[in-house]
């Protein structure tokens, strides 16, 4: 489920890709694919439980990609806390449910880089930024 360092890149079949940045009550939303290494941010989902899940559906639905990728959230010296485990827990329920392949990204500074970007939705901005790190992974 990972694509961390050590871990086999996704196979080339899969091109297309739904990011998300979790988060207790926003979570963004990007979509790219592996051609041209680019994200492009969506609507923020602003909903919990059951609700995000049927908004992330309607994603799925919509963009029809090849596997989803989750930002997981560490501490600066790699520690995880309760935001990697809710992020990991959503992982897991995003495969179960849609079936897809899921790949977790770690998301440190992801925010704050896209703050400083002057991002005007700073959740599907941070997305981007989970997805294109993982494109370049990619490469």
């Amino acid at each position: 489920m990972s694509a961390g360092p050590g871990q086999p890149p996704p196979p080339a079949t899969l091109q297309s890709f739904l990011a998300f940045d979790y988060g207790i009550k926003r979570t963004g939303v990007a979509t790219g694919n592996r051609l041209l290494a680019h994200a492009s941010p969506q609507k923020s989902i602003h909903a919990q439980g059951q609700a995000r899940l049927e908004q992330v559906a309607r994603y799925v639905s919509e963009w029809q990609p090849d596997a989803l990728v989750v930002g997981v959230p560490f501490h600066p010296d790699g520690a995880e806390h309760e935001n990697t485990v809710r992020a990991r827990r959503f992982a897991r329920q995003l495969q179960g449910r849609f079936g897809l392949p899921v790949y977790e990204v770690d998301e440190r500074y992801s925010t704050t880089e896209a703050l400083a970007g002057g991002a005007r939705d700073a959740d599907a901005a941070s997305a981007c930024i989970i997805l294109e790190q993982f494109l370049r992974s990619l490469e």
